[in-house]
């Protein structure tokens, strides 16, 4: 039991220890980017994150109502 619990911290410990050195390797302190939108292959589709989906269905709602507002007041 002890031996396997070993190897398998080993085994995780090099895998954080090769994580690391890619990171500082190629001096992206940030590590890769996992957003839907950073896909080349998902912006083609239209396809875009929940957050950006939610910017942009607000700022459409927010031209309907100042159009209706400037329409009424007309």
């Amino acid at each position: 039991m002890v031996k396997l619990l070993l190897v398998t911290l080993g085994i995780v410990s090099l895998a954080v220890l090769l994580l690391a050195l890619k990171l500082i390797a190629t001096g992206d302190a940030r590590g890769p980017m996992t957003h839907i939108g950073a896909s080349k292959a998902m912006r083609e589709r239209g396809i875009h994150c929940v957050e950006s989906m939610d910017a942009i269905e607000r700022a459409q709602k927010r031209r309907k109502r100042a159009e209706e507002k400037r329409a009424k007041s007309k």
